[in-house]
């Protein structure tokens, strides 16, 4: 079925449960689309991102060094906490391990050379939002500095890691 996650075509409590993963991004007007979420289902569970400034944008190195184009995709949407609060969720975050292979934004974050590589990006929303041109530059700057050492060094803090904090969080209502 086709549908707006704004207008959702079903009776009030439908469903025993609904679930999103990383695509209120993606939505027209997030809080409707969670407060439809929450309407048509008794239990809501919505993984999304904290893309205020001392989230996921300045934390992530994929977002900070080389997709400034970033902050533009989020601008002017919801902040987290306003999400939760619209569906009366709890909110906490969710660590990703290092082997994670899910293939989300963050996925690789301590396996950057897996950005270089085209069915990698083409799996990630984030890299076609971009653009072509944006794209090529980011690839090739991380390509240099992997080659090079420098992001290594700039990142030697996550080498040792299990798990890092990127901003994924769990509404859970």
């Amino acid at each position: 079925m086709a549908a707006s996650a704004e207008r959702l075509p079903f009776a009030d409590g439908s469903f025993d449960a609904a679930m999103a993963f990383s695509t209120p991004h993606h939505w027209d007007d997030p809080v409707a689309g969670l407060r439809e979420m929450r309407r048509v289902a008794r239990r809501v569970v919505v993984f999304t991102h904290d893309t205020s400034e001392a989230g996921w944008r300045h934390r992530f190195w994929l977002s900070r060094d080389y997709l400034p184009e970033v902050a533009g995709l989020v601008a002017g949407r919801p902040p987290v906490d306003e999400l939760a609060r619209a569906i009366g969720a709890r909110m906490e975050p969710v660590l990703v391990p290092w082997d994670c292979a899910d293939g989300f934004f963050e996925t690789y974050w301590r396996r950057p050379a897996a950005h270089l590589e085209e069915h990698v990006r083409r799996a990630v929303s984030v890299w076609s939002r971009i653009g072509p041109e944006a794209e090529r530059r980011a690839v090739d700057a991380l390509g240099a500095d992997l080659a090079s050492g420098r992001w290594a060094e700039r990142n030697r803090d996550l080498v040792d890691l299990e798990a890092a904090e990127l901003g994924l969080r769990p509404l859970i209502a």
